[in-house]
């Protein structure tokens, strides 16, 4: 199961998903309110915060009848599938965490890339000026300034996303603090970290590597936060080596 992170939908994990096909049952989703799902069935309120994100992959998961299935979650969805994990126990045996992060502000004794004053204004611009954010982040957020089409893609994904759900799933993903979850996950976890990422540092990675009872780091050489999307072919080897 691949899920995507703020702003995207389940066509930014084509590259990578394709590749498993042969060898897995893929299932690939839309949280409400982003890509093809119905937006009717979007609801501020139920969609406060990631745990309610994490019901409704548990719900697709029983959907579906999963076992012991791999969950591969980009940037927020790590912390979505970590809660998930923990609500379903036996759905999933294997976590994937592409650029994950329990925390984007920082704390007493954690580094997590941002002050509160920070995401604060960043929030503020996104409510303000929907497509004048994505013209402005979607660049940075991507990295690899020498590929401008990849920053392009991500900017054209947030323009299509709801301007007030953007604005939602925002608040939910960068005021979360889900770093005591981390004790709670048993199943076995993978952290891919990129070696330049302004989302998600590299002392974010190691954080969640470090919290977690059972997983694996690499440091990808893949820079930027959308690794999927700029180093598939990374990406699909450490995924492969894992699984």
């Amino acid at each position: 199961m691949f899920a995507h992170g703020f702003g995207c939908d389940h066509t930014m994990w084509e590259l990578v998903a394709r590749t498993f096909e042969q060898d897995f049952r893929v299932v690939l989703f839309d949280y409400v309110g982003h890509g093809q799902s119905d937006l009717t069935a979007y609801s501020a309120e139920r969609y406060s915060s990631l745990s309610n994100y994490a019901d409704d992959v548990v719900e697709i998961g029983q959907a579906l009848g999963l076992r012991d299935a791999v969950f591969v979650g980009h940037s927020v969805s790590g912390m979505i599938g970590a809660l998930a994990s923990s609500k379903a126990p036996g759905m999933f045996s294997d976590l994937v965490m592409v650029g994950p992060s329990p925390r984007y502000i920082d704390a007493e004794g954690y580094r997590g890339g941002f002050s509160r004053a920070q995401i604060d204004e960043l929030l503020e611009f996104l409510a303000d000026n929907h497509l004048g954010w994505s013209a402005a982040m979607a660049a940075p957020i991507m990295g690899n300034p020498d590929r401008p089409e990849l920053g392009k893609r991500l900017e054209n994904s947030f323009c299509r996303t709801d301007p007030e759900i953007a604005r939602d799933f925002a608040r939910v993903t960068f005021l979360s603090d889900n770093r005591d979850d981390l004790a709670a996950v048993s199943v076995r976890t993978l952290v891919l970290q990129c070696s330049d990422d302004i989302i998600a540092p590299v002392e974010v990675g190691e954080y969640v590597h470090a919290g977690l009872a059972n997983s694996e780091y690499r440091l990808l050489e893949a820079t930027g936060h959308c690794p999927h999307l700029s180093a598939p072919d990374e990406v699909i080897a450490a995924i492969r080596s894992f699984v």
